[in-house]
C-alpha cells in the first residue's frame, strides 16, 4: 500500500461518515450537494462585497466563500459584518468558508506566532459574518518541504485556535507548493493532528497541478471534506499550467463527472465552491459570469448524478 493510499484510507476510517439518508435531505431530484461562489471568480471586477453578495444570491447560489481582504474592506468602508451576514442569510446563502493567507505553518517561530495571531483575527471576521470555516493553505511555506509531523502539530494548534472562536480551519491542498502539495499531504496533516474537527479542502485545479490525481477523493469520508473548490482547466502540462488558466466547469478536460460521483458515494454533502482566476472572465459582465459558472456547474452535477 502506498503512503498516499494508507493516509487517505486512515482518514476515511477515523472520520464519522454522514448517514446515507442525508443524500435525500433536499428531496426529489435535487443533488445532495450545494453550489457556492468563491468571490475570486469576480475578483477582477473589483465590486464592493455587498454587491457581490447580492449578485450571487440573485443568481441562485446557496453558498458564498469571500476573501478575508474583502471582509476587511467592507469594514473599512463603514459596513457591518453582522449586517452583511444577515444580507447573505436573507438571500438564502451561507458563508461556507473564507479565504485567508495567514502563515500558521512556517518553520520560523516568530513568523508562525504572528501567523497564528493573524489566523485568529481572520477567523474572528469569519465568525462575525456568520461563517463556518476558513481555508488554511500552506502560505509562507511554498518553497520548502516541511516535516509532515510538524505540519500536523501546527495544524492542530490552528484548529485549537479556531475552536475557541467557532470557526474550523481546513487544511488546503496547494498543488504548486512544496508543502501540502497533494491530497495525501493534507489528509496526513488532518489525521496526525488528532483533532476531531480536522478536515481537508481539495481543489480540482490543485489536484491536477500537484499530481494528486482524483482517485483519492473516494477514499475519504465525506465528513472529512466540507468544501471543494470546483473549476476546470485546459489540456496543458501540469508543470506549466497556472491559476489564470482555470475555466468554467465543463469547458476543460478535468474529470468532473467522476469527481462528483466519487464525492457523492463517499458521503460528501457539502459545497462545490466555484473558484476561478481567469482574467478574461474578469473583463466580462459579473452577473453573466456568475450565472454561467452556476449554470454550467449545476448542469454537470445533475448529469453526473442522474
Amino acid at each position: 500500500m502506498s503512503a498516499a493510499t494508507a493516509t487517505a484510507a486512515a482518514l476515511a476510517a477515523t472520520a464519522t461518515a454522514l448517514p446515507i439518508a442525508r443524500a435525500a435531505e433536499s428531496g426529489g431530484n435535487h443533488p445532495p450537494m450545494q453550489i457556492g461562489l468563491n468571490t475570486a471568480t469576480l475578483r477582477g471586477q473589483k465590486l464592493p462585497l455587498a454587491e457581490t453578495v447580492e449578485l450571487a444570491g440573485k443568481a441562485g447560489y446557496q453558498g458564498l466563500e469571500p476573501w478575508i481582504d474583502e471582509l476587511e474592506a467592507h469594514q473599512r468602508s463603514g459596513g457591518s459584518l453582522k449586517d452583511l451576514g444577515k444580507q447573505i442569510q436573507d438571500l438564502g446563502m451561507t458563508v461556507v468558508s473564507a479565504i485567508g493567507f495567514a502563515e500558521w505553518i512556517v518553520d520560523d517561530d516568530a513568523r508562525r506566532a504572528k501567523g497564528l495571531e493573524r489566523a485568529r483575527r481572520d477567523m474572528e471576521l469569519v465568525h462575525q459574518v456568520g461563517g463556518l470555516r476558513l481555508a488554511a493553505p500552506p502560505a509562507g511555506a511554498t518553497n520548502e518541504r516541511l516535516d509532515p509531523a510538524k505540519a500536523a502539530e501546527r495544524y492542530r494548534a490552528l484548529l485549537e485556535a479556531g475552536k475557541q472562536i467557532g470557526v474550523v480551519p481546513q487544511a488546503e491542498v496547494w498543488g504548486f507548493s512544496k508543502t501540502l502539495t497533494r491530497l495525501s499531504d493534507a489528509a496526513a496533516a488532518a489525521i496526525d493532528s488528532g483533532h476531531p474537527s480536522a478536515c481537508v479542502l481539495p481543489d480540482v485545479f490543485h489536484l491536477y497541478k500537484g499530481g494528486s490525481g482524483f482517485g483519492g477523493l473516494k477514499l475519504l469520508s465525506g465528513e472529512a471534506i466540507h468544501v471543494i473548490h470546483v473549476n476546470d482547466y485546459p489540456n496543458l502540462p501540469r508543470e506549466t499550467i497556472k491559476d489564470s488558466d482555470r475555466v468554467f466547469p465543463g469547458d476543460g478536460v478535468a474529470p468532473l463527472a467522476a469527481v462528483f460521483r466519487d464525492l457523492r458515494d463517499a458521503g460528501f454533502r457539502g459545497t462545490l465552491s466555484v473558484e476561478l482566476f481567469n482574467p478574461n472572465y474578469w473583463r466580462q459582465d459579473p452577473k453573466q459570469v456568475a450565472r454561467t459558472a452556476l449554470e454550467k456547474t449545476r448542469a454537470l452535477l445533475a448529469d453526473a448524478l442522474k
